[in-house]
């Protein structure tokens, strides 16, 4: 793809013609309906123009330069075989405006599987994959909806398909039930399985669903409560512990302190929804604290800018953030300003 100005030193926004190769879809770059050019034009400002092959673009010099980069960006990753959503041409135009490189993080591959490809889409997704692959342990902290526990899940389902470990072990504290679960009626499976469904409903985005039962039953997966790992050395595995922020210091040390040979470990966990009883302190929030500068372990953290699930989840998490943040600086006894009286 190239591109040329096509100012003649008349007043008035600059121009600029992107030349598409033959060998690209417009309708890939463009989106249905020119759909991506759309979302280019809210974000940049530029006025955008389609003829055949030809991109014209008009605006502010700065503008077309991050128009024809971000353009750039589309086709490589469209090169790869890859398509493209709205929300992705959106993550891009972030990605590209911050020097990030969006082809480079947006085309590494984790797991292909049920006809869908499993990737990171930010960089601090990608951040955390290569921190996986680089560690024994590691931990990935942050909100909802940033793929902390998707994209473990998929980097184990790889380790297994590759045989560099011989089963998956998924286990998270069951804490709403306070981990002691012999009130709740029904079977131990009936009571455990509500605890552990978001685990289950990951695993079957990437596994045939119809064999989950067959490696559940042959000890190949695992799914159970964190109190089962007590006592335990898990050896030549890939342990994922979902919702950490839920264990208490002791339990994160028990857990950790699992660790085999030929095994690796990642913790996932956000440190703001901490469901603990009052006065227990979150493992997850200390744990940083005590083994930061440790080699062979890594934490890796993600913010609302990693949130891949619909877009309206990141701006929630993103205004739930400005609230936390206001209200931390009116303190306690200064609750939300301007309340609405009923």
């Amino acid at each position: 793809m190239h591109s040329h100005n096509t100012d003649t030193g008349n007043p008035g926004p600059a121009r600029r013609v992107v030349t598409v190769p033959a060998s690209i879809p417009m309708v890939t770059l463009v989106g249905p309906n020119d759909e991506f050019l759309k979302h280019l034009e809210d974000a940049l400002g530029a006025d955008i123009l389609v003829r055949g092959n030809e991109i014209h673009l008009a605006g502010h010099p700065a503008d077309l330069a991050d128009a024809n980069d971000i353009l750039t960006e589309m086709t490589t990753i469209i090169r790869t075989g890859q398509g493209l959503s709205a929300d992705d041409v959106d993550r891009i135009v972030a990605m590209t405006r911050n020097g990030e490189g969006p082809a480079e993080i947006m085309t590494a591959d984790i797991l292909s599987s049920r006809g869908k490809t499993v990737r990171p889409k930010t960089l601090n997704q990608k951040r955390y994959v290569d921190a996986i692959d680089a560690h024994t342990v590691t931990f990935g902290i942050g909100p909802a909806g940033t793929g902390k526990t998707y994209l473990a899940m998929a980097k184990a389902v790889q380790a297994l398909q590759t045989k560099q470990v011989s089963r998956i072990i998924l286990t998270r504290p069951a804490v709403e039930a306070g981990e002691k679960i012999g009130f709740l009626p029904g079977t131990l499976s009936e009571k455990i399985d509500p605890y552990l469904r978001p685990l289950y409903d990951a695993l079957r985005d990437m596994v045939d669903p119809d064999s989950i039962p067959r490696l559940i039953g042959a000890g190949t997966v695992e799914v159970a409560p964190l109190a089962y790992m007590r006592g335990r050395t898990l050896n030549d595995a890939f342990v994922i512990l979902d919702e950490a922020q839920n264990t208490s210091p002791q339990q994160m040390k028990m857990f950790l302190t699992r660790l085999g040979f030929g095994s690796k470990i990642v913790v996932t966990g956000d440190i703001t929804q901490v469901d603990l009883p009052g006065g227990v302190k979150s493992g997850l929030r200390v744990v940083q604290g005590i083994l930061d500068g440790i080699d062979d372990i890594a934490f890796c953290n993600l913010t609302s800018r990693d949130v891949v699930r619909h877009r309206l989840v990141g701006k929630i998490v993103a205004a739930y953030d400005r609230y936390d943040t206001v209200a931390e600086s009116y303190g306690p006894r200064n609750p939300r300003k301007n309340r609405k009286t009923r």
